[in-house]
């Protein structure tokens, strides 16, 4: 069933890093449906990205549980859901001070991302070079770390010089990169009354085994592209193993192996239908595109076993790739996109009501 939507302007707002497939424009419709099942009190996010709908859910006051595969996803979730405002904004704030004072020092960050290919300027990457030896001789425990480590990415991804994907850099240096990189304290917020929130580093389907909430939220990737051969340059200055690369954009070479099932278009159904019956929650958001490797039908069948389900379809500007059209290595524009605008729809699926009117009347802000 596809109903308008109200926008209930309630987002926990804050600057993230650039990101595709982000939720930042889907956001409030995601806290308000779980805001109108009033018994809810926590939230799992089993493929949490950037974070971004976990810090909204944590700052509309769930307790939240968030999960990832990649390491630069899981340093975000530890960041923005399980570090807590009142116990780690101070010691964080006086720290981030003291590391902006670093001096800049050329290393493997600056070699391979300033010089061997141009994320960015040599300048801010020897500065990214000495901050992150800092961190990583401070000894800190792993959830402060994670603070100064998210604050080290939204630095570097102030001053990048990239359309939004690690893939590739741009030919001419953008104008944001010659700006000098500075921390700034990341936006934490306070524990939930429900309890502090947690963030594993998971593959999806263990993490719905091993995580319980009464509302799951489901992101999967809806197509080929893994999320760490896009983002490859934070998984790198997370972990900071100065891994060898390859190719024009020095990827990390285990982006070659180094894969997700749900990337797999033979394989996604089976194992996202698996998924869902590992869950327990009695309220399952779906949020996907409709380029994705199931169709809006599939999907809805899939859920409907489960519940009642409720679809809200909302049409959007298609990734920058597409705005900007298909080239070859060399830049030269080959070839046009076939549209430049697609849908992402939020699955509803109510485990505790029998019909969709029964569950469109527990979400108000719907109207049918």
């Amino acid at each position: 069933m596809k109903t308008p939507w109200v926008t209930p302007s309630i987002r926990c707002n804050t600057k993230l890093i650039k990101y595709l497939g982000s939720k930042r424009t889907l956001v409030d419709e995601i806290v308000a449906i779980s805001q109108s099942f009033p018994r809810a009190k926590s939230v799992m996010d089993l493929f949490s990205g950037t974070a971004r709908v976990g810090l909204a859910l944590k700052c509309a006051g769930y307790q939240v549980f968030s999960n990832d595969h990649n390491a630069y996803a899981h340093t975000l979730a530890t960041c923005y859901v399980e570090a807590d405002l009142d116990k780690y904004s101070n010691e964080a704030t006086k720290l981030i001070a003291e590391l902006n004072k670093v001096v800049p020092a050329p290393g493997y960050f600056t070699q391979t991302f300033c010089h061997d290919s141009r994320f960015f300027q040599p300048f801010n990457g020897e500065k990214v070079d000495a901050i992150r030896e800092r961190i990583e001789l401070m000894g800190l425990d792993p959830v402060l770390k994670s603070v100064l480590l998210v604050s080290l990415m939204e630095a570097a991804d102030r001053v990048d010089s990239t359309c939004g994907v690690q893939m590739a850099y741009l030919k001419q240096w953008a104008a944001r990169s010659f700006n000098p990189l500075e921390l700034r304290m990341p936006r934490l917020a306070a524990a939930s009354a429900h309890g502090s929130g947690r963030a594993v580093k998971m593959e999806a389907l263990d993490a719905a085994t091993e995580l319980q909430a009464d509302i799951a939220y489901l992101d999967p990737p809806y197509n080929q592209h893994s999320y760490l051969g896009n983002y490859h340059v934070w998984e790198s200055l997370v972990l900071w193993d100065k891994p060898e690369v390859y190719g024009i954009a020095c990827k990390r070479l285990d982006c070659k192996t180094r894969s997700s099932v749900f990337n797999s278009r033979k394989r996604f159904a089976e194992h996202f239908e698996q998924l869902l019956g590992r869950i327990n929650s009695n309220l399952i958001i779906v949020s996907f595109n409709n380029e994705g490797y199931l169709s809006q039908e599939a999907l809805e069948s899939m859920l409907g076993k489960l519940g009642a389900v409720t679809t809200v379809v909302r049409d959007f500007k298609r990734y920058v790739g597409a705005q900007i059209g298909i080239h070859n290595l060399q830049g030269e524009k080959v070839g046009t996109v076939s549209h430049l605008r697609n849908k992402e729809l939020i699955y509803v699926c109510d485990r505790l009501s029998s019909s969709v009117n029964e569950s469109l009347a527990k979400i108000p802000i719907l109207t049918p």
